[in-house]
């Protein structure tokens, strides 16, 4: 498969600004891999596709408020800090970005409150660096004070006071992702309660997401792309409900592209889940053999990405750019605040 393959126009209006409210008001567009079929429902529909004993598995990372802002040590110059992943908990290190590069230096200090600051150990890329909070601090907690939602860069505005909740899943638990699991947006507490009473287990696992799920592919020939490494975590009692699921001949719905890079970068010789702990850089593009997944709940993604891929490689290049195309002419939104797909 070739980059191109995946490209698309995608219309600035086409990418909103902000969530729907309710929550599971958004549109679904349901393809049917085996009859080439492709309805037009509510995301609530989504409950009728369900039968009792299947799974439904759910990333339960959290977002915490990454971008912070700081005033470096003698100068008092204003510097952002995006917090990207913790590197050393006990230690309190972390990889981070920087804005404006050019003024932070190893050695400078930053600080952000009389109670937290950080100091820069090591440059890591033009823009990135390794620092050093002070140990006295639970990092996660302090900025959940005063740090930033980090939006997409493609939702133009500022955060706001709501997208700490807007920009979180239900399903949210364990701080690490700078990004949401997007296709957990949808999900409301009513649409899960139904859902359980029709006898649908939710299976929680994580996997923070990190920057590079914003990261442009750049090379032509798709075997060359190098994915960033992203923390993951199957519990042995999560591993048990799935394959209790594939061997009792039900289904396995997973919710989003980074769930199914979990799940699959754990997969057993016979085709079930292991549990796991650490870090994986698993590509999915087609034709990748889905070892654990049944059916898929995603958003429409942006062109070109490795997450349109997955969900290529899943539904069929073909069928999903059709998809894609029907999206646009039946006024579909895209992106992270906007409608879902399920792929049968």
């Amino acid at each position: 498969m070739k980059l191109s393959d995946f490209s698309y126009n995608l219309p600035k209006t086409s990418i909103p600004k902000y969530p729907v409210s309710p929550r599971d008001k958004s549109k679904l567009m349901v393809l049917d891999r085996e009859k080439q079929t492709i309805d037009i429902k509510s995301f609530t529909n989504l409950v009728d596709y369900f039968e009792e004993g299947d799974c439904v598995v759910v990333n339960e990372t959290k977002v915490f408020q990454a971008r912070l802002f700081g005033k470096k040590e003698k100068t008092q110059a204003i510097i952002e800090v995006f917090l990207l992943r913790e590197l050393n908990a006990r230690e309190c290190i972390w990889d981070v970005i920087v804005d404006p590069a050019r003024k932070v230096r190893i050695g400078n200090k930053i600080y952000f409150t009389d109670d937290l600051w950080c100091e820069i150990i090591d440059n890591t890329t033009s823009r990135g660096r390794t620092v050093r909070f002070n140990q006295s601090t639970d990092v996660f907690k302090a900025v959940e004070k005063i740090g930033v939602t980090p939006l997409p860069p493609y939702i133009k505005r500022e955060a706001e006071p709501s997208d700490k909740e807007n920009y979180q899943t239900v399903f949210a638990k364990t701080d690490g992702s700078v990004a949401a699991p997007t296709a957990g947006l949808h999900f409301s507490n009513r649409m899960i309660e139904k859902l359980k009473k029709k006898g649908v287990d939710f299976v929680p696992v994580v996997l923070h997401i990190g920057l590079g799920t914003f990261r442009p592919v750049e090379v032509e020939d798709l075997t060359k792309h190098k994915m960033d490494s992203e923390f993951f975590e199957i519990t042995k009692d999560s591993a048990d409900r799935i394959n209790n699921t594939i061997n009792t001949g039900k289904k396995v719905f997973v919710v989003g592209t980074s769930t199914t890079r979990a799940l699959e970068s754990s997969v057993t010789a016979d085709r079930l889940v292991r549990p796991n702990s650490g870090w994986t850089d698993k590509f999915i593009f087609p034709e990748y053999d889905f070892k654990i997944v049944d059916k898929l709940v995603t958003n429409f993604h942006v062109p070109e990405s490795t997450l349109l891929m997955l969900v290529a490689a899943f539904g069929g290049t073909e069928f999903v750019m059709k998809a894609y195309r029907k999206a646009l002419k039946e006024d579909f939104n895209f992106l992270s605040f906007g409608d879902a797909m399920l792929i049968l």
